[in-house]
C-alpha cells in the first residue's frame, strides 16, 4: 500500500532527528522517505486509556509529528494496573493531560494537540479534520461506531483495536480501499450484553500488545510499502498465546460505505446502540448503600443475594449475604421468600439487573431491588475499609 502522507508534505529531518531515528534510517522498508512523512504526519488517538497508552508512546518515539489525544475522563488508581502512560502522582489529574506530559517527556519534538471533551456527533468532524488517520482506542460500542462513521466520511483510515479479558482484536478500516467497522459489525450488540472491563476484567498486558499492534498499522500506513490489516481482524488470545486471522469483505449494502449508503452524517449513537432508550419491561427498583444500611440497622427483613463470581468475593465479602451465582438464578428460584425484600448485589449494579430479570421471568413475584453502583458503592459510602476494586 502506497503511503498516505504525499510526498510533497515530507519534511526534511534535523540532524538531531537523524541521531534520534538512526534505527529507522537503517532499515531500507523506512529509511529518510519514511522517517520524513512521520515527521510530517498527524495522528490523532481517541482514548488515552489502556490501548491509547501504548498508542501514545510508540507514536511518539517513532517521530509522528503530530499527536492529537481525545478524552475527557481523570486518572484513577485501577488504570495504572495497565495505561502505562499514566502514573500514580497523576491519580485525578485529566487523562490528557497527563499523556501530554510524558509524550513530551519522550520525545520533546512531537506536537501533542489536547482535546480534553467527550467525542460526540457534534464535535467528532471537527476534531478528526486534519488528522491524516485516527487511531480508536475506546471501551464502548457507541463511540466505535461514531469513530468510525467519522472517517468513512472524511475518508481516513480508522485503526481499530479493542479487547476483553485475555482477548484482543485488531484491524484497519478504510473504506476507501477495503471495508468499515459496520461491515463487519453492522449492528451493536443489545445494552449490557457484553460486559466492560470494570466489570469483566482485563489482563493489564493485553492492551499494551494490542495497542502496539496498532501503533505498528499506523506507521505502516504513514510510511507506505508495507501490507496492513485492511480486509483482515487479527484475533490475539493472550492466555494461551494464539493469533488468529479472519478475511474482512466490504458489505455492498453497508449504510455507510456500501454502493448506496444512506447514513451522509453522524446520527445519535446512543440510540443507535439502544442507551437510555425505554424498555419494554417494568423497571427495576434501586436503593443506595447508605439506605440500604440505614434498613439492616432497623432490623428490616432483607435477603441480600450476591452474585459475584467467587474469585470476586474472595476480593472482598459483602457481610450476610447468601451467595447465588447469576447462572443459577432461575432454578435456585424456590430459595427466595417473596415475604422479604431481596437485594441484589454486583459490583457495580450492572450484572444484578439481569439476576432480577431472570427472576422475574421464572415468576417470582416478591419484591426485587438492585444496589446502585453495588458492592464498591458500599464499601466508598458505608464501610470504608472495605477495598473497591
Amino acid at each position: 500500500m502506497t503511503s498516505i502522507i504525499p510526498e510533497a508534505r515530507a519534511r526534511d529531518l534535523s540532524n538531531d532527528e537523524i541521531s534520534r531515528y538512526s534505527r529507522h534510517l537503517l532499515l531500507p522498508e523506512v529509511g529518510m522517505e519514511g522517517q520524513k512523512r512521520l515527521a510530517a504526519s498527524r495522528v490523532l488517538i481517541v482514548g488515552t486509556g489502556g490501548l491509547g497508552a501504548p498508542l501514545a508512546l510508540y507514536l511518539a518515539a517513532a517521530g509522528v509529528g503530530t499527536i492529537g489525544v481525545v478524552d475527557f475522563d481523570f486518572v484513577e488508581a485501577s488504570n495504572l494496573q495497565r495505561q502505562i502512560i499514566h502514573s500514580t502522582r497523576d491519580i485525578d489529574r485529566p487523562k490528557t493531560a497527563s499523556a501530554k506530559d510524558r509524550i513530551k517527556g519522550l520525545n520533546p519534538g512531537v506536537e501533542v494537540v489536547v482535546h480534553n471533551t467527550r467525542l460526540t456527533s457534534e464535535n467528532a468532524l471537527d476534531i478528526f479534520s486534519g488528522y491524516d488517520l485516527v487511531a480508536d482506542g475506546t471501551d464502548n460500542y457507541q463511540t466505535r461506531y461514531l469513530v468510525n462513521d467519522a472517517c468513512v466520511l472524511l475518508g481516513i483510515p480508522n485503526v481499530y483495536g479493542s479487547i476483553y479479558q485475555f482477548e484482543g482484536q485488531a484491524s484497519v478500516f478504510y473504506a476507501k480501499e477495503g471495508p468499515c467497522y459496520r461491515c463487519l459489525y453492522p449492528s451493536p450488540p443489545p445494552p449490557g450484553l457484553v460486559p466492560s472491563c470494570a466489570e469483566g476484567g482485563v489482563l493489564g498486558v493485553l492492551p499494551g500488545i494490542v495497542g502496539t499492534i496498532q501503533a505498528c498499522e499506523a506507521i505502516k500506513l504513514i510510511v507506505g510499502g508495507a501490507e496492513s490489516l485492511i480486509g483482515r481482524l487479527l484475533l490475539f488470545d493472550a492466555w494461551n498465546m494464539k493469533f488468529r486471522e479472519l478475511r474482512i469483505e466490504r458489505d455492498p449494502n453497508c449504510p455507510i460505505c456500501g454502493a448506496s449508503p444512506t447514513i451522509r452524517g453522524l446520527i445519535d449513537y446512543e440510540q443507535f446502540c439502544g442507551i437510555g432508550l425505554p424498555s419494554d419491561e417494568a423497571p427495576i427498583e434501586t436503593i443506595t448503600a447508605v439506605e440500604l444500611k440505614e434498613r439492616i440497622d432497623r432490623g428490616d427483613r432483607l435477603q441480600l443475594i450476591d452474585i459475584r463470581e467467587p474469585h470476586e468475593r474472595a476480593i472482598v465479602k459483602f457481610p450476610g449475604a447468601k451467595y447465588i451465582p447469576l447462572g443459577q438464578m432461575a432454578r435456585r428460584v424456590d430459595e427466595f421468600d417473596p415475604s422479604a425484600d431481596a437485594v441484589f448485589l454486583c459490583k457495580i449494579g450492572q450484572r444484578s439487573v439481569f439476576a432480577i430479570r431472570a427472576l422475574r421471568d421464572s415468576g417470582y413475584e416478591g419484591r426485587l431491588i438492585n444496589l446502585k453502583d453495588g458492592v464498591n458503592a458500599w464499601a466508598r459510602d458505608v464501610d470504608k475499609s472495605l477495598p473497591q476494586y
